[in-house]
């Protein structure tokens, strides 16, 4: 029947984070505010919970004089947003019968 979908992922904006992760090698945090039109304290939030979960690294330098943030996705985190696509799709299959 219905596969479960991940709750980490079922975040709007998380799912956002990594749908723009899976498809670059890495993004800085001005790069993902910008995509997502998130404020800079959400996005701290939930990228800290993905980096907790394993799914992203986070990589902290300068560039410059100026601080920057890296984010990029990580092998568990590549396989976490594919079965959360696939449980997606179990969704869509059941309308469509």
């Amino acid at each position: 029947m219905f596969k479960e979908l991940n709750p980490l992922l079922h975040s709007e904006l998380r799912l956002a984070v990594m749908s723009i992760l899976i498809s670059v090698e890495e993004a800085d945090f001005l790069f993902i505010r910008e995509k997502t039109g998130a404020t800079a304290g959400n996005i701290s939030v939930q990228i800290e919970k993905l980096r907790e979960a394993g799914y992203i690294e986070v990589t902290k330098g300068f560039l410059g004089k100026r601080t920057r943030t890296a984010c990029k996705i990580t092998k568990k985190g590549v396989d976490a947003f594919e079965e959360y696509v696939e449980a997606l799709k179990s969704y869509l299959e059941i309308k469509g019968k």
